[in-house]
C-alpha cells in the first residue's frame, strides 16, 4: 500500500480570494440558503480542518464561493511511518552480543 489517504482544506484560501476576509462573511449567505450557524461553528468550520460536514453545508459553501470541490477540498496521500529496522545480528537481537560475566577462580601459587 502506498500510503493513507487524508484532505486538504482550503476554505480560508478560497474565501479570500473571493474578498471574503472575516468568518462571519459567511453567516448570512449560509442563512440565506437555510442553514444557521452560529459564529463560532462558521468560524471553526474556516480555520479548523473539519472531520464531519453536512453536504448540504458544502453544496452551500460551493454555491456561496461559485467554486468546484477540488477547490476546497485537496486529496493528500500520507506516507506510512518506516518500519524499525532489526539489530545487527538479524533475528537474534543481543542475546549473543551480551557480555559473558567474569568468573574469579583461585590460583594457589
Amino acid at each position: 500500500m502506498a500510503g493513507k489517504l487524508d484532505y486538504g482544506w482550503h476554505l480560508r484560501q478560497v474565501m479570500a480570494t473571493r474578498g471574503m476576509f472575516s468568518t462571519t462573511d459567511l453567516i448570512a449567505p449560509l442563512a440565506e440558503r437555510g442553514i444557521k450557524l452560529s459564529s463560532s461553528q462558521v468560524y471553526r468550520l474556516v480555520v479548523e480542518r473539519p472531520e464531519r460536514l453536512s453536504l448540504k453545508i458544502l453544496m452551500a459553501l460551493l454555491d456561496i464561493l461559485d467554486c468546484a470541490m477540488e477547490d476546497l477540498i485537496e486529496p493528500v496521500t500520507v506516507a506510512e511511518p518506516g518500519k524499525k529496522t532489526k539489530a545487527a545480528g538479524g533475528d537474534a537481537g543481543v542475546g549473543a552480543l551480551r557480555p559473558k560475566r567474569a568468573r574469579i577462580t583461585s590460583t594457589d601459587q
